[in-house]
């Protein structure tokens, strides 16, 4: 299969805990991933077949409902690994809420003020989120990464607010 890309060793990665179906994989990523990393689940459907005929999973015990289990196999093993080392460039940022914002002079001002609104209403929401993770993380004995993993989570949702508060709605 060459290569990985993100989604699929995001996959990979979730399923070295354990076997798990496509619903699974689902859930478990937006649990953990959720703050900073999204995967949809027609990403993870996609995913899967292609990396089990690429043999980096092999289907496990077929659930209830037909829900399909996959196992990592040490071939995927290797291949997240070698994800995990490799030099690939930077981050790209992927925020349609600032991609509308760029463009908020073409609205009128009610339309910028609602974009703001419901913009800030998520965007609260998601650090709450973030700041119960962050004390969830502090007060359980969750590794190092969790903890400044959560604590960038706070600091990306306190700086998309503090950008909402900048954009001008007149």
């Amino acid at each position: 299969m060459g290569s990985v890309n993100a989604t699929a060793a995001a996959l990979l990665g979730l399923l070295h805990a354990r076997p798990m179906t496509g619903g699974q994989l689902v859930s478990a990523a937006g649990q953990r991933f959720g703050t900073f990393f999204s995967v949809t689940r027609s990403q993870v459907y996609r995913e899967l077949p292609a990396l089990a005929q690429a043999g980096l999973l092999e289907l496990g015990e077929q659930g209830p409902r037909a829900s399909q289990q996959y196992v990592l196999t040490p071939a995927g093993k290797r291949a997240f690994k070698a994800w995990l080392l490799s030099a690939e460039g930077a981050d790209q940022l992927r925020s349609p809420l600032i991609l509308r914002l760029r463009h908020a002079e073409l609205l009128t001002v009610r339309q910028r003020r609602a974009l703001i609104t419901r913009g800030r209403a998520a965007y609260t929401e998601r650090l709450a989120e973030a700041q119960a993770a962050m004390m969830t993380a502090a007060d359980n004995g969750s590794s190092p990464y969790d903890r400044v993993i959560a604590e960038f989570a706070v600091a990306h949702n306190r700086a998309v607010l503090a950008l909402l508060e900048a954009i001008p709605t007149e």
